[in-house]
This record gives C-alpha cells, sequence and structure tokens, in this order.
C-alpha cells in the first residue's frame, strides 16, 4: 500500500474545488498530459474521467471511474489501464485554517496486482508524494487569487 500526506495551506473546500474539477487532473496528477468528463457528472459515483499519459514520444489514454463521493471529505477512485486497475483514495481532513490531505494507492486487479511488491509502493508514494504538492499548489494559488478578489 502506497500512502502519503500533506499540509496544504487552503481550507477543505478549496482542495476539494480543484478535486472536484475533472478537466483539473492534468494539472496535478504526475504524468498526466490532459484530462477530460468522459462520462457523469464528476465526481460522482460510476463518473469518469478520460486522460492522456505521454510515455516517451507515445500518448495512451486511460479511464478513472469514481467509486465513492462524499463531497469536500472523501473521494475514491479506480484508474483503468492496460496493466490493470488500481484503488487511489483521496481523504481531505480539516486541519486549522488549512487542510491535511491524505492519498492511498494501490493496485486491485491485472499484472500490477499480480506484481505488488515494496520497489512499486516506493514509486508509487513518490509520485504521490509529487502529485500532493502540485493539487497543494494549485488549491493555495486558487485560495489566494479568491481572496484579492475579495
Amino acid at each position: 500500500m502506497a500512502q502519503w500526506n500533506r499540509l496544504i495551506e487552503a481550507p477543505p473546500d478549496a482542495v476539494w474545488s480543484v478535486l472536484s474539477n475533472g478537466e483539473a487532473y492534468s494539472r496535478f496528477v504526475v504524468g498526466t498530459h490532459d484530462s477530460w468528463e468522459q462520462e457523469g457528472k464528476w465526481p460522482a459515483p460510476g463518473s469518469a474521467l478520460g486522460y492522456t499519459l505521454r510515455i516517451g514520444p507515445w500518448p495512451y489514454r486511460g479511464r478513472t471511474i469514481s467509486r465513492l463521493c462524499e463531497p469536500v471529505r472523501r473521494l475514491e477512485l479506480e484508474a483503468h489501464t492496460d496493466l490493470g486497475t488500481a484503488r487511489i483514495a483521496f481523504l481531505v481532513e480539516p486541519w486549522g485554517d488549512d487542510t491535511l490531505v491524505i492519498v492511498d494507492e494501490h493496485p486491485l486487479r491485472g499484472p500490477t496486482a499480480r506484481w505488488h511488491n515494496s520497489a512499486l509502493d516506493a514509486l508509487t508514494r513518490w509520485r504521490n508524494r509529487r502529485m500532493l504538492v502540485r493539487l497543494g499548489e494549485i488549491a493555495e494559488s486558487e485560495q489566494e487569487r479568491n481572496r484579492d478578489r475579495a
């Protein structure tokens, strides 16, 4: 299991605003170059995002389905690739005026689930650490813009 957390200097609703915007995923998910709402109203359970990854010069399209959504609190996703599926869970916790975000990711089905080991967990934790930094930068920047407008 690859779990990571980060304290983001923005309130939970600012963090949730980013998580609930399907087009924002390409801005914070490491390796994703484009994302779009594919089915349903993101992030309602059953809704889906499409995304494009680039592996070297080759583009790859994937799909992520929302499995559980508790607005401003919890979002659980299932990412589908040719190598199987993975569960990615975000927990959004108030922490004073800030937000503690915990991400937990692990493979569910396919070859990635069979190959799951501590080395893959370490790589996933590194990726999730970078992802949470980016998520924080976007939420904090949008929070600052909202303060400036007020």
